[in-house]
């Protein structure tokens, strides 16, 4: 089955609005509890993020996509009884660790050889729920070719919205931006999809 692109379009918010907010996972619990030592409630958090965190790293290119999400992991688990805030704040605080790991890693790319990881990437592995709705019935190479019509404010918007199912101002926040300019640059972002699709409507 292939997404026509009235149903890719259909994925886009038309305004800077958000897009429909999943349901809470109900970590609240579990949370609570791996603060307290919980090795099976630290397990159920990383089972709940996980895939979202390397599809988050993954479409941004990083070098080893899941090495780099066992290590934001690791640091989760180091930090985690310093860590004050509810389900949601945790989803942001973890994506944050994403980001900084992501920077780290272009940073290292360009003072180093770059080894394409594109070539060990099983584009079958389960993702997040919100990546589901937006890219999974895509295949890899158009999804990259979508996201390269973007500038990197622009995808990182993106993929901080779509796939970490963040609020704008947890955006603004990670990105070190305004709200108005989170909310410019998902506006700006849509219309140039909008615009790539209408002149290659062909789904890969």
């Amino acid at each position: 089955m292939q997404l026509t692109q009235e149903a890719i379009l259909a994925t886009a918010p038309a305004t800077p609005s958000a897009p429909p907010r999943r349901q809470a996972h109900g970590l609240e619990s579990h949370l609570t509890a791996a603060r307290d030592g919980s090795v099976a409630a630290f397990e159920r958090l990383y089972r709940a993020l996980a895939s979202q965190v390397v599809s988050y790293l993954r479409w941004h290119r990083v070098s080893d996509p899941d090495g780099l999400t066992n290590d934001v992991f690791a640091q989760v688990h180091r930090k985690l009884r310093t860590f004050q805030g509810d389900e949601q704040g945790f989803r942001s605080w973890v994506f944050t660790i994403a980001h900084h790991r992501m920077i780290d890693d272009r940073r290292r790319a360009h003072r180093q050889p770059v080894v394409d990881a594109d070539a060990r990437l099983d584009d079958r592995r389960p993702a997040g729920d919100v990546e589901d709705d937006a890219f999974a019935l895509l295949g890899f190479a158009r999804v990259r070719e979508l996201l390269d019509v973007l500038s990197p404010d622009q995808r990182a918007v993106v993929l901080l919205r779509v796939v970490a199912d963040l609020p704008v101002e947890e955006v603004a926040r990670i990105l070190g931006k305004r709200e108005g300019a989170v909310k410019a640059l998902q506006h700006r972002a849509m219309a140039s999809l909008r615009r790539h699709l209408s002149r290659d409507p062909t789904p890969a």
